[in-house]
């Protein structure tokens, strides 16, 4: 329970100075995102944008309204097809002056196509994101050779191209282990599918002796789901209470459980909603509320 602990005073320490209430689509009360402390050293905001089916041009868009709202935390991956347009994005940010390169937090992923020649993997996100190094590059998916792109990735931080490492849609205490136990440097993040549904508190719990943190993918359900949940009478009579949105209530349970989570959003007004959410705290009921909500259902099977 010691990531989560810590994670719980951080969150309640940084909440304690902002007003609570505030409707959807306002921007947030305190645009600081909290940061967690890595294994590998470096932090990393607790809350950050998703780039899954964006295009490049999109992606950037996305991105860069993002930066402006706030966000210091972006995902992308090789397979998504949108690193170049996640990188001008950052680059325009940059260049003017609205962050440096050292407030924002970029993590990409190889995809299995590329498990075969991994180091020339990683020059060329390097090269598509254009942004120097990258801070978390993660194995995007179990598969053929996937120790041998972990020993890869290694290399790269050895080398001062990654700053931190993980492995990303990997469920189970076993599987963690295979990777972790050849690896020199620990798994930094697990990135998973995680929601209200499927919450997998026991991997969450394993890897708290590693210090690793879990990364919610889908924190909302995904895709064609997120009404599913939305709808949840629990969730919906936690949000009337405080005013919020059905989906801030969801990320406000994934940052106090001790998730990073990564939402997904090309509209504007859903970026704005989706990082207004450190303006108020869940009591320690409607955590246990929504804890109880726990079906171990994923929506996907990757």
């Amino acid at each position: 329970m010691k990531n989560m602990i810590i994670f719980a005073m951080l969150i309640t320490a940084l909440t304690a100075g902002c007003s609570s209430g505030g409707s959807a689509g306002e921007s947030p009360v305190n645009h600081q995102v909290p940061h967690v402390t890595l294994n590998s050293g470096y932090t990393m905001p607790v809350l950050g944008l998703g780039t899954w089916t964006l295009d490049d041009s999109t992606a950037e868009s996305a991105v860069y309204t993002a930066i402006v709202e706030g966000y210091r935390l972006v995902d992308t991956a090789q397979y998504y097809g949108n690193e170049e347009g996640v990188g001008r994005a950052v680059r325009k940010a940059i260049s003017e002056g609205i962050i440096t390169r050292k407030d924002i937090f970029i993590t990409t992923k190889i995809m299995p196509g590329n498990y075969s020649d991994p180091d020339s993997s990683i020059e060329a996100s390097l090269k598509r994101l254009g942004l120097g190094y990258i801070d978390l590059m993660l194995i995007h998916q179990p598969g053929y050779n996937d120790e041998g792109v972990y020993k890869a990735l290694e290399r790269a931080v050895n080398a001062g191209k990654i700053r931190s490492i993980g492995i990303s849609n990997y469920y189970t205490p076993e599987e963690f282990e295979r990777i972790n136990k050849n690896a020199i440097i620990t798994p930094a993040v697990v990135q998973n599918e995680n929601h209200p549904y499927y919450q997998n508190n026991d991997l969450q719990k394993y890897l708290e002796r590693y210090g690793t943190f879990v990364e919610s993918w889908y924190p909302l359900g995904g895709r064609g789901h997120t009404q599913t949940l939305f709808a949840d009478e629990k969730i919906t009579a936690i949000a009337e209470s405080h005013k919020k949105t059905p989906a801030q209530i969801i990320l406000r349970w994934h940052v106090q459980a001790g998730y990073v989570t990564i939402p997904g959003s090309k509209n504007p007004s859903h970026i704005r909603e989706n990082i207004s959410i450190f303006d108020f705290t869940l009591t320690n009921d409607e955590m246990n509320i929504i804890s109880q909500l726990d079906r171990q259902k994923r929506f996907e099977v990757w």
